[in-house]
């Protein structure tokens, strides 16, 4: 529903009107279990009283409710008409007092789309789980409220619930009389609220810990799952990470924890990674493991655990006003994610990792046409959901990285200590954060700012070395180069690292020259008079946000000895920088492909080797020549495969390649191997076939038409569980049938009755690159849906079918004028639903680039 948004001048003039002194919620959840009517959405009863200010009295505004019905609405002792002050998202309240006290009553709708409340039946027993899930404006969908972040207040949840269940939320809770009520909580945003009710196996630990003026913590610690996944429930792991990242931040920020216990749930068909609801945080449950992964999974669960700790400070404790400076709580959080893994925790490598997987998500997001400044203008609710992106997260972390370059550790980290003295349970601006900082460095936060918060796109950095006759260096400079549409070129604090070839063969570093990159061009004074360097890597361990170019000489010496670079975080660096070249058209995708066929297998960090995977699958199905295609995807596999057998056995990196041929296979003879090796006919050394790597062996053996829906089924029958169900329903989509197809189009995009988890599945299976002739139907059925799309379904789903349904595999210049013209068609259609199609027009033009790069190589 149109009404269903919020703008930020509507949530300015109501924050300027009302002060909101506390919540009190009655949800009850016994209606969860138990037969469907059938008929309209299962609902629960949600009864909320809220105390609120308003400082004109007489005025007007109105609180936010979605839901299918209300049954009374009370204003300070008044009964409101619900069909004359509710329309279905917000209801009116009229003639105001200075005090005042708002009851309602309504029905609200349990979600399946991961929005609200959602309600999740688990195929394997039959049990039903719950959990809540708001950000950033979905609080609605459960009670009512002001639902804005700057109008905290303290909030009191009860809640009945089926018996046999246990209830969670922010607060402390018990049962007595059937009803579980939950301590009061500090004051907090709408979005952050949250409950989780079902029959979840709960895990129990302390953590105790004596602060330096004495003071004496003891946070109760609980973790919970599902029970059909607590036979791979690791909590002691998690309760390490956490214990480590509790003492971590209260080491730096000199400020307990402040909102009780820490409870951790791993819920079902959770659309994000996690979030932070203060004392409730919220996981997917994915990362709980239910086969072999590599220590790069346990160290992306640890990074998000600590992300979300992070956040008690930077986003619970202190909150932005609006969703403008979202970054004051994601960027900060993603960067203390880094900071405190590689500081607290055994992932000491946590930086390597962020430079070369969590950039190259920022690298993209800031060359899109929707690129924003990381402090961005968030005009409404659909904003705001798009503004979860790279630019925000991992571009803002980076660019947090390099202000601690820029203002020194110490400086910074007193800075955040003020922050959350100065603002504790309040509010926050930009402005709020520059003059605590400013405070502690000495420095002009300003001309930074503008620089790096108030401007978009992403500068090149590339060297230029002169030498003298004698082979030394003359002159090594710094180019800086921006793009036409965002030409900023911005003050960056590098490292610029030699590196040349040692007698025994391998490429280490010699020289290393700390300076400050300002304008078009820098001289790199301390570097002169140095021998000629074989490599130049002008962000060696990686302080700034740029897209590293090279030289010549560099590029040709990593041709011939990339694998031979000893350091792992530099080696990453050139990786990612060699990556950003394949996707700007300036090394043609073959090449990067026999870059990782040659030096992939030499790499020791194994979040490096699998990001490596993923990135040459892009290069053949994106950026390759489709004449190239074959060849391209037969090397990868003989390649893959040749890796796997070389191995040592049990390894992680055996596990990595295993999962990469199965990527890639497509040939007779590989198919075949991946049949061998689910029944047992065929062998590799060590490789243990879990039932996780099961089902990553029958998709491609689904997609292309060797497991038929009678094997998929047999799987599921092997593995009924909700994984496996979701498992099933992506290899069921991927075959190569054109009933297949039609029939999966029809479950997302002409029905809602699947839910997010298994829409995501589907989608998933649907497009698959060797199957383009077959796709090549949907392109019109795309352009004539998404609009239609866009206004029935959730804002979820939504960006789910918009983003996962573009035509990319049909990747020609016909695409991209259908593309074109849709978009001049629907110059009136949602601000929104317009930015995911020009992302994805960008995509596909930034490939058929690639695609003519690639060509010339021949």
């Amino acid at each position: 529903m149109p009404g269903e948004n919020l703008s930020r001048d509507e949530a300015r003039e109501r924050a300027a009107l009302l002060s909101v002194d506390g919540y009190e919620v009655s949800l009850d959840l016994r209606s969860a279990v138990g037969e469907d009517s059938g008929d309209g959405p299962r609902t629960f009863r949600s009864v909320t009283t809220i105390r609120f200010r308003c400082n004109e009295p007489g005025a007007a505004t109105f609180a936010d409710l979605v839901a299918p019905s209300v049954t009374s609405v009370t204003l300070n002792g008044r009964d409101l008409d619900p069909g004359q002050v509710f329309d279905g998202s917000r209801i009116l309240l009229e003639d105001l007092a200075a005090d005042n006290e708002l009851v309602v009553d309504a029905r609200c709708a349990y979600s399946r789309t991961g929005e609200g409340l959602h309600r999740f039946v688990d195929p394997e027993d039959g049990e039903v789980y719950l959990y809540t899930q708001y950000e950033p404006a979905d609080a609605r969908r459960v009670f009512a409220n002001f639902e804005q972040p700057d109008l905290k207040a303290p909030f009191r949840f009860e809640v009945r619930a089926p018996g046999g269940w246990t209830v969670w939320s922010n607060g402390v809770g018990e049962r007595a009389d059937g009803v579980w009520r939950f301590a009061e909580t500090k004051p907090i945003s709408t979005y952050i609220t949250c409950v989780v009710a079902g029959p979840y196996h709960y895990v129990t630990d302390t953590y105790e810990r004596t602060l330096p003026d004495g003071t004496r913590l003891e946070i109760p610690l609980g973790a919970l799952c599902r029970k059909g996944l607590a036979p791979h429930f690791d909590a002691d792991d998690v309760f390490l990470v956490t214990k480590q990242g509790l003492d971590f931040f209260h080491d730096h920020f000199d400020y307990p924890y402040p909102f009780g216990k820490y409870d951790q749930a791993f819920v079902p068909e959770y659309n994000l990674g996690a979030m932070e609801n203060p004392g409730l945080v919220t996981f997917r449950e994915e990362y709980i493991f239910r086969g072999k992964v590599t220590r790069a999974s346990y160290e992306g669960r640890a990074n998000v655990v600590l992300h979300e700790m992070a956040h008690m400070w930077f986003g619970d404790l202190v909150t932005m006003e609006w969703w403008d400076d979202l970054w004051l709580k994601e960027s900060f959080a993603d960067f203390m994610g880094a900071f405190s893994l590689v500081g607290a925790t055994r992932f000491k490598d946590g930086w390597i990792t962020f430079a070369n997987r969590r950039k190259a998500w920022a690298y993209r997001a800031d060359q899109l046409p929707s690129t924003h400044p990381i402090t961005a203008d968030i005009r409404d609710l659909q904003d705001a959901k798009l503004n979860f992106d790279g630019i925000t997260y991992a571009k803002g972390a980076s660019v947090l990285k390099q202000l601690v370059a820029y203002v020194g550790q110490d400086a910074f980290l007193e800075g955040a200590r003020r922050y959350f003295k100065r603002h504790a349970y309040g509010n926050t601006r930009l402005g709020d954060l520059l003059s605590v900082l400013e405070e502690t460095s000495g420095r002009d936060m300003g001309a930074w700012a503008r620089s790096w918060l108030q401007t978009a796109g992403v500068n090149s950095l590339t060297p230029q070395v002169l030498l003298t006759a004698d082979g030394r260096v003359d002159e090594l400079a710094v180019v800086q180069e921006a793009a036409e549409s965002h030409p900023e070129l911005r003050p960056h604090r590098v490292a610029i690292g030699l590196y040349g070839l040692t007698d025994s063969g391998t490429l280490e570093r010699y020289a290393r020259a700390e300076v400050d990159v300002d304008g078009s061009r820098t001289v790199v004074a301390e570097l002169a008079g140095t021998r000629a360097p074989e490599l130049v890597l002008v962000n060696d361990d990686d302080l700034t946000y740029c897209k590293t170019r090279f030289d010549t000489t560099s590029l040709a010496t990593l041709r011939e000895h990339l694998g031979s670079t000893t350091d792992p975080l530099a080696r990453a660096l050139c990786w990612s920088a060699l990556w950003n070249m394949t996707r700007d058209a300036l090394l043609p995708a073959r090449d990067f492909v026999d870059l990782v066929l040659r030096f992939a297998g030499r790499e020791s960090d194994i979040g490096v080797l699998q990001m490596l995977h993923a990135w040459a699958n892009s290069a053949l199905v994106h950026y390759a020549a489709p004449e190239w295609r074959a060849t391209g995807e037969r090397l990868l596999a003989e390649g893959a495969l040749r890796e796997l057998r070389a191995a040592e056995p049990g390894s992680e990196q055996q596990l990595a390649w295993a999962r990469f041929f199965a990527t890639v296979a497509s040939a007779p003879a590989d198919l075949e191997l991946l049949r061998g090796l689910l029944d047992g006919t065929a062998k590799v050394d060590g490789l243990e076939v879990d039932q996780e790597l099961r089902w990553a062996f029958l998709e491609p053996l689904a997609a292309h038409g060797v497991a038929d829906e009678a094997v998929l089924a047999a799987e599921l029958a092997r593995d009924d569980t909700a994984s496996g169900k979701r498992h099933q329903v992506r290899c069921l989509a991927a075959r190569p049938s054109q009933a297949v197809k039609a029939q999966a189009w029809a479950q997302v995009v002409e029905s809602d009755q699947l839910s997010n988890a298994l829409v995501e599945a589907t989608i998933a299976g649907f497009a698959q690159s060797s199957q383009r002739q077959l796709l090549a139907p949907y392109t019109q059925k795309y352009f004539a849906a998404i609009e239609r799309v866009w206004t029935e379904r959730s804002i979820q789903i939504g960006m789910d079918v918009v983003r996962g349904l573009f035509p990319a595999l049909q990747d020609s210049p016909e695409t991209l004028a259908a593309t074109d013209a849709w978009l001049a068609a629907h110059e009136d259609a949602a601000p929104a639903l317009r930015r995911l199609v020009l992302e994805a027009r960008d995509d596909l033009a930034r490939a058929l680039r690639g695609q003519a790069c690639d060509a010339a190589a021949v």
